[in-house]
């Protein structure tokens, strides 16, 4: 097998035989469905005559969600430890993904496939490389692994979008955003293209992108950049690219998470299939409980949309095999996403090049801080929906800080916690990986009437697993998702006096602790911004918060204690 050299950027793998199951099998222009979205077994076994004939087939190898994870994951999607890597129980890491998607372009390249390359989105924020160098090692292995394309994701504005145009400036491929409207003024201007077309084999391939609107709130774009709705660019830009560049078939490289898609394809004619992200949703047909690789959704014109995704975290690759007829819609599709386990060797020169890059951060990350008595859940389906342990351990740690202050509930938003930690010794690392914005404790003071408006602003998303869902400290709350969104979903806020639980008073002033970006109006918190008294937003890091908590609370015992109760639920 070939291997990765730093200074040959087009090291490519021999072919390794590798097993694929089918999944479906669609006629574009025949296709009848009493719903919109078929998901689970839903297989079609339906062909137009053009793709019995052998109409145009391409290869789309993708990944969405990296979020910086360079070094091979342990099963909490953080850092995984040397013992649990001799283990083999590690996932994913720059090697791995580099060895396999190598591995299976390769095998299609030498029985003369059509194969591109994408990339959904959110390569920064998670790890301490992307903390110490800001996009610069992701780009590197991106360029060394040979993507075609990729989507902007939320995370590349985290830094502002000065960080976004340098990782761009060494991007040797183009980076694409076509909702994103950004001012001439900025130095980003020019470099985030509307749409990118391939030339495979002679045939034009397009590739439109959207990214989420929420961004202009869940990141910090700057007054300069603003976001279209997605389905009203898309309706007219698909056809733009078609009749600007004699495009029939346009693939969407999406941000916006797997239900958004739906919503697009079934709204949107002439797209031929959409490759997610945003929403680490799996896509499989063989891990139980998973929408089906792919699902379908039928467009305004009765043909069959493909959607895809491919978790996140460097876990896994999707692997997508599209047949297009006359039209250069989808007349067959096959594929499934494919794990990135032990089996999968990581590429020697590849590691080299992580090793060489982590050498300054390694001794930081495995400082120990303390030891933890049981796993700490931090997963992003329990933390963005319920009542999660590492939820109580950020908001008691942010409220430990600041108590002699006077504050007496803390808030978190479920987005804001990346990961989770393993039983035994937390380090450095670990705390970071969960923690990877730098944000910095905030405190204000709030009427109970606010902190109210506040909790019902943030269960608005729960559907869509919305990283608002707050998770708390000095107070406990229950919500009734039944109810429609801003409609009264709260249904009792209770906070900690003396020693008792008590109903809130909104007439009476609060002290409140959270993080500096919801402070100042970040992920749908506007009232924090607008509301505030007495707000400061330069506290220490809450990184750092947590881990003076866990060596003051070792050996640490994660908690669930009722904080959070969904009226209804099991």
């Amino acid at each position: 097998m070939l291997r990765y050299d730093a200074s040959k950027d087009q090291s490519r793998a021999m072919t390794v035989a590798m097993d694929r199951r089918r999944f479906m099998q669609v006629a574009g222009a025949s296709l009848m469905v009493t719903g919109s979205a078929l998901t689970g077994a839903g297989f079609f076994h339906m062909k137009t005559a053009r793709a019995q004939e052998g109409g145009f087939t391409l290869n789309v190898l993708h990944i969405n969600d990296m979020h910086s994870r360079i070094e091979s994951i342990s099963r909490f999607d953080s850092t995984c430890s040397d013992t649990d890597e001799a283990d083999g129980n590690c996932f994913g890491g720059v090697g791995r993904l580099a060895t396999k998607l190598w591995e299976r372009r390769g095998q299609l390249e030498d029985e003369g496939a059509n194969v591109i390359t994408l990339d959904a989105g959110d390569q920064f924020m998670g790890s301490l490389f992307y903390t110490t160098y800001k996009g610069k090692a992701e780009v590197e292995f991106m360029n060394a692994i040979g993507f075609d394309v990729m989507a902007v994701g939320n995370h590349e504005f985290d830094d502002g979008p000065d960080v976004l145009a340098d990782f761009i400036d060494m991007a040797e491929f183009p980076v694409i955003s076509g909702n994103t409207v950004i001012g001439d003024e900025e130095r980003l201007a020019g470099l985030v293209e509307e749409w990118a077309v391939l030339d495979v084999n002679g045939e034009k391939v397009g590739i439109l992108s959207v990214l989420t609107p929420d961004t202009a709130v869940i990141a910090s774009p700057g007054p300069n950049i603003s976001f279209e709705d997605e389905i009203e660019y898309l309706q007219d830009a698909v056809s733009r690219l078609r009749s600007e560049e004699g495009v029939d078939k346009v693939i969407l490289l999406s941000h916006v998470g797997f239900v958004r898609d739906q919503e697009i394809a079934a709204a949107v004619e002439g797209i031929a299939a959409i490759i997610g992200g945003h929403s680490h949703t799996l896509l499989s047909n063989d891990v139980d409980d998973t929408p089906a690789y792919a699902t379908i959704v039928e467009n305004p014109a009765g043909k069959a949309v493909p959607i895809v995704q491919a978790y996140a975290y460097s876990k896994y690759l999707g692997d997508l095999t599209l047949t297009f007829d006359d039209e250069g819609y989808v007349a067959e599709a096959t594929g499934d996403t494919l794990l990135l386990d032990a089996s999968v060797e990581p590429d020697p020169g590849i590691e080299e090049r992580v090793a060489a890059l982590s050498g300054p951060i390694e001794e930081m990350t495995r400082t120990p801080i303390a030891e933890v008595a049981a796993d700490i859940d931090g997963s992003r389906e329990s933390c963005r929906t319920r009542e999660c342990e590492m939820g109580n351990l950020v908001a008691d740690a942010m409220l430990a800080r600041t108590a002699d202050q006077g504050m007496t509930i803390a808030i978190q938003n479920g987005g804001g916690l990346r990961a989770s930690i393993g039983a035994g010794t937390a380090t450095v690392g670990d705390v970071l990986t969960v923690l990877p914005f730098q944000n910095t404790i905030a405190t204000m003071r709030l009427s109970g009437a606010d902190i109210v408006a506040a909790l019902e602003a943030a269960v608005s998303g729960i559907e869509e697993g919305a990283g608002k869902f707050p998770q708390v400290s000095g107070l406990r709350y229950s919500f009734d998702k039944s109810v429609a969104p801003n409609e009264g979903r709260i249904q009792s806020v209770e906070v900690m006096q003396d020693g008792e639980w008590v109903a809130i008073d909104e007439g009476e002033t609060y002290g409140v602790v959270t993080n500096d970006f919801m402070r100042k109006g970040g992920d749908g918190y506007a009232i924090f911004a607008s509301n505030a008294l007495d707000p400061y937003d330069y506290g220490p890091g809450l990184e750092e918060a947590v881990a003076e908590y866990l060596a003051n609370n070792a050996p640490y015992q994660p908690v669930l204690e009722g904080r959070i109760t969904e009226i209804g639920a099991d």
